[in-house]
């Protein structure tokens, strides 16, 4: 199975000193730098581990053997890490350039000519999904999402009023993607009650994808949003299976996050 990793984002939220989560001085330098998924996190020690360390380690236990990392031109130690100091030898890595951060669905079709006709996985760099979930993923046979309930990922470590930033989704009868809402508010998945799930834009797709990519109009936000082009592709009738999840999810958005987060990866082993 192939798999892209979504790193080319600006961080706009850990870049933010006035959060004043006790960092060390290597987490400080990530963090105002906006590079999240090169924080230093779990157990201190040598080497040390950053988070995208342990998102491609997961990959790897999924069985992922070709993976792309969406990058900037600007991220030249990302680059060096993975050829040199932490080199993986579990999969074939690749690079892939997304000059401009113009957002998830231009860092997708930034992949089309690696991803050639496979079907791929994608995920972000600053989650850590299980890796039950992904192996699902990798056994379906068409496009598809895992969904989450808000309640299972306030359980795993998200903060409940931070769910309402990620995407709210319907599910039909028949365990497919009926509609999905990026950002919802967390009023909105109160109005769903028990029936609410939520997407933590982890996926898997087939090349009929890229279509909606180049289609899909700007958001609010002014980027090209991932769950928008999913919304695009199931307006021409790509079918999306729904596969139940349980997290927990570990979402390193903020500088608050990082003690939870590298409590959480102690002890846990990496190998790439």
């Amino acid at each position: 199975m192939r798999a892209v990793v979504l790193a080319r984002g600006l961080a706009r939220r850990m870049r933010h000193a006035d959060d004043h989560a006790a960092l060390a001085p290597a987490q400080a330098a990530a963090a105002a730098a906006g590079r999240k998924a090169m924080m230093p996190v779990g157990e201190a020690g040598e080497p040390a581990r950053t988070f995208l360390d342990y998102v491609l380690s997961s990959l790897a236990d999924a069985g992922c053997r070709d993976v792309a990392l969406v990058i900037g031109p600007e991220h030249a130690d990302v680059r060096a890490r993975y050829t040199r100091d932490a080199r993986p030898v579990r999969f074939d890595l690749a690079f892939v350039t997304q000059p401009v951060a113009r957002g998830t669905a231009d860092a997708v079709l930034a992949c089309e000519r690696w991803a050639a006709a496979d079907p791929f996985l994608v995920v972000n760099a600053d989650n850590l999904y299980p890796v039950d979930v992904l192996r699902a993923l990798g056994r379906l046979d068409g496009p598809g999402l895992p969904v989450f309930r808000p309640d299972d990922l306030a359980t795993g470590g998200i903060p409940p009023d931070r769910i309402g930033t990620f995407a709210l989704v319907r599910i039909g009868r028949h365990g497919l993607l009926e509609s999905i809402v990026e950002k919802p508010g967390a009023e909105a998945i109160r109005d769903m009650g028990d029936e609410a799930r939520v997407s933590m834009n982890c996926w898997r797709f087939d090349d009929r994808i890229f279509e909606a990519c180049r289609d899909v109009p700007l958001s609010s936000r002014g980027e090209l949003e991932l769950p928008q082009a999913v919304g695009v592709a199931l307006a021409r009738g790509v079918p999306f299976r729904a596969v139940p999840a349980a997290g927990p999810v570990l979402d390193l958005s903020r500088r608050s996050d990082v003690a939870e987060v590298s409590r959480r990866l102690a002890g846990r082993g990496v190998r790439l």
